[in-house]
C-alpha cells in the first residue's frame, strides 16, 4: 500500500523571487575540493591554483622566419654564409660583421646575431648572401621571456582550462594541475504514471522522457551524468531508499516530479524530513513547485514533473548551480532586448519563460514564439533558441514590445542574473553590447539565429 502524504504541504513554504531563490541556493553551494589531474583530463575545468612560471619562455632568443641571422648594425650588403642553424638543437656558430648564418623558424639565435632577415629579401650565391633590405635589431626574433617571464603567474586560479591554457601548460612543463573536478550528478525521475521509452502506455500512463531529456541537458553542458535504470514510484519507502543510496555516490540529485500539492507528491516531505528545504516554491512559470534542499551536506533539487517545466527550472537553476560547483565564475548565458512579433498573453503573479525563436534583424532582435506554451507541450521547447522574460507585476505584452530573452544556445557570459530581470528599457545598453556575439544583420538577412548550436548546449 502507498503511503500518503501527512507533512507540510507545498503551499505552505513561501514563494519566492527568482533571485531570492537563487540566492539560497548559491550561499548552499560551494565549488568541489580540488584535485590534481593529468593534462590529458583537465579539459573544461577550472583551475585550482596559481601556475608560476619556473623558467621565461622562450628560454632563449629564437628566430620566427627563415632566412639569415645577422648584426643589425652592420651595413654591407653582402655577407659570408659561417653555417645552418636548424630547431631542435644548438650548433657553436656566431655572426660577426660580414657574416651570417642560415637559420630556420624555431632555432636559437646564433651569438653575436640580433635579427633575421628572410630568404625573401635575400639571395644566396656561392656561399654569399645578398641582402635586399636592411635589418632593424630584434626583427624576426623572440627575444628570452617575450610570452612569459620567469617568476610571472602563467595563469590565474580560477581559468577555465581550454585548449590555449592546456597547450599554454604544457609549454611549461605543468604535466598535472589542481583543478575542480565536474560534480556528479544524478538524475531520478518520479511517477506511478510513467513507463519506459520503449513500451506502449495504458490508460492513464505516459512514456517518461524526463529521464532521457535531464541527462541529455546535463551531459550537454559538460557534466558526468547518470540516470537511473527506471522511474521510480510514489511509495515512500522505495522513494527514500532510493534517494538515499543514490546521494552516496553523487554530487548532486536532480528528482523530477512529486513536488507539487497532490495526496502522492512526496518528495517534498522526504527531503524536509532528510534534510533541509530552502527553496519550496518560486514565483515563476513554468518551475513554481521548483524544490531545493541540502541533505548530508549535497543539493538536491526537487523540479516539477512536467516536462517543460524540468527543463526550464534545469537551465534557470540546476545548470548556474552545476557551474558554481566546479568552480566556474560564469553562470548566465546573455541576455538580449528584442521585439515581439506577436502578443503574448501573460499573469502578471509571476515571470513567466516563454519558449521563442530570436532572429537578428537589420532593426535589432525579433522573438517569435513557438505556439501554445503549455507546461506539458516539450515540442514548444523543440527549436526554441530563447526563453522570454515576462516579468512579475506586468500583463499582457502587445506585439512590438521590447522585453529580456535569455538565449539558451549561447555559452554562458555574465556572472550576475539581475541584468536579465531588469526593466527591459534599462537594460538596452545590454543589448546593444551583444549584438557583437553574432553576425551583423546583413548576413543574416532575417534567418533564425543559430550560432553556437542547439539550446542546452555548451560547457
Amino acid at each position: 500500500m502507498m503511503k500518503m502524504n501527512p507533512m507540510k504541504r507545498s503551499c505552505d513554504y513561501p514563494m519566492l523571487p527568482i533571485e531570492d531563490a537563487w540566492r539560497r541556493i548559491a550561499a548552499a553551494l560551494a565549488s568541489l575540493p580540488p584535485v590534481r589531474k593529468p593534462l590529458s583530463l583537465v579539459s573544461g575545468l577550472v583551475l585550482a591554483e596559481d601556475i608560476i612560471a619556473r623558467e621565461s619562455m622562450p628560454t632563449f632568443a629564437v628566430a620566427s622566419m627563415d632566412g639569415y641571422a645577422v648584426l643589425s648594425s652592420d651595413d654591407s650588403s653582402k655577407r659570408s654564409i659561417t653555417g645552418e642553424q636548424d630547431a631542435g638543437v644548438k650548433l657553436d656558430l656566431a655572426v660577426t660583421e660580414g657574416t651570417a648564418v642560415r637559420i630556420m623558424t624555431g632555432a636559437p639565435l646564433p651569438i653575436g646575431a640580433d635579427a633575421v632577415i628572410p630568404f625573401e629579401n635575400t639571395f644566396e650565391e656561392a656561399g654569399v648572401v645578398h641582402l635586399l633590405a636592411s635589418a632593424k635589431p630584434g626583427a624576426n626574433v623572440r627575444p628570452v621571456g617575450q610570452d612569459i617571464a620567469a617568476g610571472e603567474i602563467a595563469l590565474p586560479k580560477g581559468s577555465v582550462l581550454e585548449p590555449a591554457e592546456i597547450g599554454l601548460l604544457a609549454s611549461l612543463g605543468c604535466s598535472r594541475v589542481l583543478v575542480h573536478p565536474r560534480p556528479r550528478v544524478s538524475i531520478m525521475v518520479t511517477g506511478n504514471e510513467l513507463v519506459a521509452v520503449d513500451a506502449t502506455p495504458k490508460p492513464g500512463q505516459t512514456r517518461d522522457s524526463n529521464t532521457l531529456a535531464l541527462l541529455a541537458a546535463a551531459t550537454a553542458c559538460g557534466f558526468d551524468a547518470v540516470a537511473l535504470p527506471h522511474p521510480i514510484g510514489d511509495n515512500a519507502c522505495v522513494l527514500e531508499q532510493a534517494l538515499i543510496e543514490t546521494l552516496a555516490g553523487s554530487d548532486m540529485i536532480v528528482t523530477s516530479g512529486g513536488v507539487s500539492m497532490g495526496t502522492f507528491d512526496l518528495i517534498k516531505p522526504l527531503l524536509a524530513r532528510l534534510g533541509e528545504i530552502l527553496v519550496g516554491r518560486v514565483a515563476m512559470k513554468p518551475g513554481k513547485p521548483l524544490t531545493f534542499a541540502m541533505i548530508h551536506g549535497k543539493p538536491v533539487f526537487g523540479l516539477p514533473g512536467n516536462p517543460v517545466s524540468s527543463l526550464v527550472c534545469f537551465e534557470q537553476f540546476v545548470r548556474p548551480a552545476l557551474r558554481r560547483m566546479s568552480g566556474q565564475r560564469l553562470l548566465w548565458r546573455p541576455c538580449v532586448q528584442v521585439r515581439l512579433a506577436q502578443t503574448l498573453r501573460h499573469d502578471p503573479e509571476r515571470t513567466e519563460f516563454q519558449r521563442a525563436i530570436v532572429e537578428l534583424e537589420p532593426r535589432g532582435f525579433t522573438a517569435h514564439s513557438t505556439g501554445v506554451q503549455g507546461s506539458a507541450r516539450i515540442k514548444s521547447l523543440v527549436g526554441a533558441n530563447a526563453l522570454l522574460i515576462l516579468p512579475v507585476g506586468m500583463g499582457d505584452f502587445p506585439a512590438g514590445s521590447r522585453v529580456m530573452a535569455l538565449l539558451i544556445n549561447q555559452p554562458e557570459a555574465r556572472e550576475d542574473l539581475s541584468l536579465c530581470h531588469a526593466i527591459p528599457a534599462k537594460t538596452a545598453i545590454l543589448s546593444r553590447r551583444l549584438l557583437g556575439l553574432f553576425p551583423p544583420a546583413d548576413d543574416v538577412d532575417g534567418r533564425r539565429l543559430k550560432r553556437g548550436g542547439n539550446a542546452f548546449s555548451f560547457r
